[in-house]
């Protein structure tokens, strides 16, 4: 092979060996006039010398790398060129390469001061500092890194810091206006920091004076403790808090025991730890987690809720989940694993401790379903999950089998067992093989196999219970362990028993095990007789409606298949009928009115029952009072029976085609009941919005995001979506606060799910005023979902709604347009004005008319090399009357804002003068003044422009316009043909009549 040569500048070796000729060529090249000659020579003689010294020192250049050859120098200057093309990342890997080959120092300060610049303009003010004070190092008077450095500190609020550098900078420069303009800027910044922090200073100690006072009223030390847990919601609020002696007096707060003093405690802390990971971990060191684990402890469920998202700040503050930068600050916790380990052993004690009250056990198993499971399934590290499994899963599985009628039971809240499945079925479904699958499916096997004892029917309720939170939430787990030998048996035992909580337990399993009938075929070929004989044989009410469920979804399994009824007609109807009863009776308790939702969950797949159950409105308001109460393991219930109720859940399209084909093979055919039609579907969600549905989906989103699944948000996203199909009744979802509910569907969920809600914002956002649909900063949420359905993915309704909601919102104010420009969505909408499909085309124009207020906007049509303007002209000369006006409205705002537009249109297309004639002729008045006010801005822009259109049929129109009688309906128009000849006499090109 032939060998590679190791740099590129040819050397003369006569040059390189022989010193009075290399010290001519210097003369030559450095005492000549600059030519690009002399340049190419002075470049070849860098290269030459630094050869020359390399072969008097005796080194192999063949085995030499370009760093030590000078290369350096290349890929510095290289860096150069990437900087000034606006190419920061390119320019950063330059010098990056260029640092781990140079040697020379000044060389390399250089560099590093070059780096800084482009991190300043990332906006990596650490990076930027530290790469400046490397510059500072070799030459302390280096003004441009000094001034580098001054800037990435201020950006990181270290003023003083900041301010000695450009004090510097002003001493060796004094002339310099910018350092002299900066340290007067910074010095003011200062004085207005010190004299912010000792007036916070002194307001946080007075506040803690009220806190500690036994004279002060109540109402003081509220006001207090509000104003001091919204200081620690500022970083400098929360610095001068804890530099105050902070910490400990706020745990003084907390030991008095006064819930109120609590709260602000615990409050103001979470606000001191939120996003600064030095602050929490000498929080955490200060406090205790044992001690905070404690005050979570307690039976309040305010003071639960704020220790858990105390609890949560400093969790995503040691682990990086909260990305905020705070400087030096940072390299002061070396490593915070050690904490997260405890806090996560300490949360998993709580789970099975029996001085944990019910609202804390909640807390701590949300904290652990919110962070132990991956965010991400791409990635490889679920070490947590593994950990909890390890450490914790029998306690989870020890809250599950707790039976509330039984003594010597955790305390627990009507949601404790149905948070403790979703956890296991987060945490099953984050294992990534089957060993670690068939781990955790043993570990349940040994749990439940070691409760059962044929002398002690307490246990055996348990094991029967842990397996009815293990089939609420891996079902494939409690599925398999239900087959193991034994437990059927067992469930059966217990259905027969004397004591109603044995016969509550079984039942409920058995419901449980049947959720999914292509999986449970031994419960569908055992299970229906018994329970058919318990709802028969049974007085107890409870016991009743728990196995009435059980045959609610047996009945309900062929779906919305008209042909596939497992019961004989009218049956459905009746056991319908029966749960709506057992619903609106006040006398029974909420857990067992749950179960009469339970059932029409499944019931109302048949569409008689649906249509009879939206017809009882007192079952329907009943209903939605139980989704606003405390025991949130309704919702998934109740959005099933919406679902169900508005018909919106995944339809197959069944094609004549096939149906033809299966008749033929005598394959089973799909039949849509009658009262699934679009006139029955409408009737009952105009029923259903009457009746108050908009608010109970409110309260429902509300809950907490351990019981309100995906899952369970998708379903909700499907109702308000099908509620909001008619134009109609828009208004009354807005006016019940559906607007707002629907901007946390459309961020969180499923993908599915988000697509639903967003799109339903859509449709809303398109016909209703935004600042009434969506109130105060609310309205800047809607942006990201609209925008999410410009994608191509999304169908032609999708696009077309949301480009009419972002024409609404654009219209507001500026601050929504360039959240709508941050967004990306502008070259989607400029897309979507090529479109073939008129309304999708005459909705993007719209959008546009309404962004192109934006500088942003406005340069896009300014560049060279593309349509965009050459499109909106020929939009003007559309037969669409709504695509005309849209279009001429953004032609006019363009021109007005940009003159050199106006002089961009004659060069677009050869039609532009027809199609402005088109447009001053007109019939509708507000075309015609869009028309005539471009027409101005092209007057005004240019004269040789303006004297062309004088010269064309245009003068007739303007003059005949401009005559025509005041008309207060196209008075717009008359006026702005007033202006044109007004503008064209200013410029010399018309003359007026002399007598």
């Amino acid at each position: 092979m032939k060998a590679v040569t190791p740099f590129n500048v040819m050397v003369e070796p006569i040059i390189l060996v022989c010193p009075p000729l290399l010290k001519r060529y210097i003369s030559e090249c450095w005492g000549a006039v600059t030519t690009d000659k002399t340049k190419r020579r002075r470049k070849h003689l860098n290269h030459t010398v630094k050869l020359r010294f390399l072969l008097k020192e005796g080194r192999d250049l063949t085995s030499m790398t370009m760093g030590e050859m000078g290369y350096p120098i290349q890929l510095k200057e290289e860096g150069n060129k990437h900087f000034q093309a606006g190419e920061i990342d390119q320019a950063i890997e330059s010098y990056t390469n260029a640092i781990k080959s140079c040697k020379d120092k000044k060389t390399l300060a250089v560099i590093y001061r070059n780096r800084s610049a482009c991190y300043l303009k990332k906006e990596n003010y650490n990076y930027a500092a530290s790469d400046a004070s490397k510059a500072i190092d070799v030459d302390a008077g280096d003004v441009k890194a000094l001034y580098r450095r001054c800037q990435a500190l201020e950006k990181l609020g270290k003023l003083d810091m900041a301010f000695k550098d450009v004090q510097r900078c002003a001493t060796i420069e004094p002339k310099n206006k910018t350092f002299l303009e900066t340290l007067r800027r910074l010095g003011a910044d200062i004085q207005q920091k010190l004299k912010t922090s000792f007036s916070t200073d002194s307001r946080v100690q007075n506040m803690f004076d009220i806190l500690f006072s036994e004279e002060s009223d109540k109402e003081k030390r509220e006001k207090a403790a509000n104003n001091l847990s919204v200081l620690a919601r500022e970083d400098a609020g929360a610095e001068r808090i804890f530099q105050n002696n902070g910490v400990p007096l706020l745990v003084q707060l907390i030991d008095t025991g006064k819930p109120e003093m609590i709260l602000a405690a615990i409050r103001t802390l979470s606000g001191m730890c939120t996003g600064h990971r030095a602050r929490a971990t000498a929080i955490i060191h200060m406090v205790g987690i044992s001690k905070l684990c404690s005050i979570m402890a307690v039976d309040d469920e305010e003071i639960a809720l704020a220790t858990a998202n105390l609890f949560q700040c400093v969790y995503d503050s040691l682990s990086g989940a909260d990305k905020r930068i705070y400087g030096k600050e940072e390299s002061l916790v070396l490593d915070s694993s050690k904490d997260l380990k405890d806090i996560l052993l300490a949360l998993l004690e709580m789970i099975a401790s029996k001085k944990v009250s019910g609202h804390g056990r909640d807390q701590a198993l949300n904290l652990l379903s919110r962070n132990v499971p991956r965010k991400d399934k791409k990635s490889t590290d679920h070490s947590k999950c593994l950990f909890t499994i390890d450490h914790g899963l029998r306690k989870i599985l020890k809250v599950c089998g707790q039976v509330p009628d039984l003594p010597d039971q955790l305390p627990l809240t009507e949601n404790t067992q149905l948070i403790a499945s979703v956890l296991l079925n987060k945490l099953y479904d984050d294992l990534r093989c089957d060993p670690e699958r068939d781990n955790f499916r043993d570990i349940c096997d040994d749990y439940i196999k070691g409760k059962f004892d044929p002398n002690d029917m307490d246990k055996n309720i348990h094991a029967i219970n842990t397996l009815s939170g293990l089939l609420q939430g891996p079902f494939d787990v409690g599925n398999a362990l239900s087959g193991r030998q034994g437990v059927m048996e067992m469930m059966v035992a217990l259905c027969g028993s004397e004591r109603e909580v044995d016969q509550l337990v079984a039942v409920e399993a058995l419901i449980h095990a049947s959720t999914k009938t292509s999986k449970a075929s031994f419960f569908i070929s055992n299970g229906v007789s018994l329970l058919k004989e318990m709802y028969k044989k049974t007085k107890n009410e409870k016991i009743k409606i728990r196995a009435l469920v059980g045959l609610c979804k047996l009945g309900s399994a062929g779906g919305d298949d008209y042909s596939m009824r497992q019961f004989a007609e009218g049956s459905t109807e009746k056991l319908a009928k029966q749960c709506r009863k057992w619903l609106c009776n006040p006398t029974l308790d909420v857990r067992t009115r749950k179960w009469a939702i339970e059932g029409l969950a499944y019931l109302t797949n048949d569409a008689d029952v649906k249509d009879d159950f939206v017809e009882d409105e007192p079952a329907m308001r009943s209903m939605f009072e139980l989704a606003k109460s405390k025991d949130k393991t309704i919702l998934y219930a109740v959005a099933c029976t919406l679902v169900n109720c508005t018909n919106s859940y995944d339809k197959k399209e069944i094609l004549p085609e096939m149906v033809q084909l299966a008749k033929f093979s005598k394959q089973h055919v799909p039949e849509q009941h009658p009262k699934d039609k679009k006139d029955f579907i409408q009737r009952r969600v105009k029923k259903m919005l009457k009746n108050g549905v908009t608010s109970a989906l409110a309260v429902m989103v509300k809950a907490d995001n351990s019981i309100l699944t995906d899952q369970t948000k998708e379903m909700l996203a499907r109702v308000f979506l099908a509620l909001s199909e008619d134009t109609k009744d828009r208004g009354t979802i807005v006016a019940q606060g559906g607007g707002k509910t629907l901007i946390p569907l459309a961020l969180e969920g499923t993908d599915k799910g988000k697509i639903k809600a967003s799109h339903a914002l859509a449709k809303i956002a398109a016909v209703s005023n935004p600042e009434m649909a969506f109130p105060g900063e609310r309205v800047y949420e809607v942006v990201r979902p609209l925008v999410s359905l410009l994608s191509t993915d999304r169908d032609g309704m999708e696009n077309f709604e949301a480009l009419l909601g972002l024409t609404n919102l654009a219209a507001l104010n500026d601050k929504l347009r360039v959240k709508i420009l941050k967004e990306k969505a502008l070259p989607e909408i400029e897309n979507y004005m090529f479109e073939e499909h008129d309304q999708i085309r005459q909705a993007a124009t719209e959008c546009m008319c309404n962004l192109v207020c934006c500088k942003e906007v406005q340069d896009r049509y300014l560049d060279d090399g593309n349509d965009k303007l050459k499109l909106l002209v020929l939009l003007c000369g559309e037969d669409d009357e709504k695509l005309q006006r849209a279009a001429a409205g953004a032609l006019a705002m363009l021109t007005a804002a940009q003159k050199k537009l106006a002089v961009k249109i004659t060069k677009v297309t050869g039609q532009w003068l027809e199609i402005m004639q088109r447009l001053c002729l007109h019939d509708n008045p507000q075309i015609q003044q869009r028309g005539l006010v471009i027409v101005y801005n092209m007057l005004d822009g240019d004269e040789q422009i303006g004297k062309k259109l004088i010269e064309s049929e245009l003068l007739e129109i303007l003059t005949y316009v401009a005559k025509l009688e005041d008309n207060p309906k196209k008075q717009d128009a008359i006026d702005a043909a007033r202006a044109c000849l007004s503008r064209a006499m200013d410029n010399g090109l018309i003359k007026p009549f002399s007598n």
